[in-house]
């Protein structure tokens, strides 16, 4: 036994942080995705750096949500649906599972919206576009490990650091960047309808369905609760700068005519960022950015999808499972991908479309981030539960970023 012992490779620590990385990275880079985008550089074009104060606030909610997540996950070793079930009764793990769905129809459009607009830059018709990202991202989850589904979504994601280089390329003034950003014309109703979207841009319903579900299905423990807190600190950084880098890059480049622009496709915010970097160069770099973060995104979302409604219906689910022993997952996940890409295909490519969904998401957000904190006061251990200070303050930020949301759709809603 000794001997056996001793013949077993040593990890060490730095090398098994690096192993566990995959959930909080991933589910991140999902969150820029194509919607993400495109709001960002409605928002650069209708008000150039003004809503950047707005974009970079979100960062500690973000981390904070999700960190409850990943508390959640870890030393409950379930799902978000499978703890609001028991916790709180089908009625309220059926409510979760409907703001879930619709969350996941809008964004999977988005996604598809990006791919279609991508395709057609470059004279793709949406027939062909639609079918063979469809095909990939099935044939990517139908190979039943988490590992290769992380690696391919993290690699493809990677694509998104493109958005840093457009930036770099449009020259931003800082100076008067900063000075913009002081200025925030708050009872503007076409401003707040952007603030809500931003927000709800940045906190999806299913973010917390995949990674608390990752984390379980993972089964991380104890030991990994570190490395996947900061996992999650440097996405929630990553997500927001590369949000922020669209959003400076366009507002950059429009900012020498003086006037508010509205985009109506993704060809022209890639025309508009082309004149910065050059109309090839910007063209390629905007192109791989939106496919690398749609792709990510519609695997992310899809999963957890088909995690969600799992998880509140009692059916398994889980990727190390072969199609074959999980049906109702991999045919949830299937159905949502074509069926959102059909949508696509009958529907216009609008950008206004993309930024109606982020204020969707915003009107969910006091659900689900609810729901969150109340599980994290009741389901977790006593001894790993937000407490003091810092359960005030995780509420209270979560509760102004809830209201400006809902009071920003309002109020756009009946001007």
């Amino acid at each position: 036994m000794a001997g056996s012992s001793l013949l077993k490779p040593k990890v060490s620590p730095s090398l098994r942080w690096l192993t566990l990385w995959g959930p909080g990275l991933l589910v991140m880079l999902a969150d820029c995705d194509a919607g993400n985008v495109v709001t960002a550089a409605q928002s650069g074009a209708q008000w150039g750096p003004q809503l950047l104060l707005v974009l970079l606030a979100l960062i500690p909610l973000l981390y904070m949500v999700q960190e409850l997540t990943v508390r959640l996950g870890i030393f409950t070793g379930q799902g978000h649906g499978e703890l609001v079930r028991s916790n709180f009764g089908p009625l309220w793990a059926w409510i979760s599972a409907g703001g879930l769905g619709i969350a996941v129809l809008g964004s999977l459009v988005t996604e598809f919206t990006g791919v279609a607009g991508v395709g057609e830059m470059y004279g793709v018709s949406r027939s062909v576009s639609l079918p063979l990202a469809a095909a990939f991202l099935v044939a990517i989850v139908f190979t039943g490990s988490h590992k290769r589904v992380d690696k391919f979504a993290i690699v493809i994601g990677a694509f998104e650091l493109s958005f840093f280089v457009v930036a770099w390329h449009a020259h931003p003034d800082i100076h008067e960047m900063f000075r913009q950003m002081a200025k925030l014309p708050l009872s503007n109703p076409h401003y707040g309808y952007l603030v809500a979207a931003l927000i709800g841009a940045t906190f999806n319903p299913w973010m917390i369905f995949y990674q608390q579900a990752a984390i379980a299905d993972k089964k991380l423990g104890a030991q990994d609760y570190s490395a996947a807190r900061f996992e999650t600190a440097a996405g929630a950084v990553l997500t927001q700068l590369l949000t922020a880098a669209v959003l400076v890059a366009v507002a950059a480049t429009l900012s020498r005519d003086g006037q508010q622009h509205a985009f109506q496709s993704v060809g022209e915010i890639s025309s508009v960022l082309a004149t910065a970097v050059g109309p090839r160069a910007g063209r390629f770099l905007f192109s791989v950015g939106v496919l690398g973060a749609s792709m990510v995104a519609a695997i992310v979302c899809s999963l957890s999808l088909a995690w969600g409604l799992g998880e509140v219906a009692g059916y398994k689910r889980s990727l190390e499972d072969r199609p074959a022993s999980a049906p109702w997952f991999y045919g949830v996940y299937v159905a949502s991908v074509v069926g959102s890409a059909a949508i696509v295909w009958l529907a216009p490519n609008l950008v206004s479309l993309n930024v109606g969904a982020q204020v969707v998401n915003a009107l969910m957000l006091p659900l689900v981030v609810g729901l969150l904190i109340a599980l994290s006061v009741t389901a977790l251990p006593p001894q790993r539960r937000p407490r003091g200070v810092y359960l005030w303050l995780v509420s209270g930020i979560a509760a102004v970023v809830c209201a400006a949301g809902v009071l920003g759709a309002s109020l756009s809603f009946f001007s």
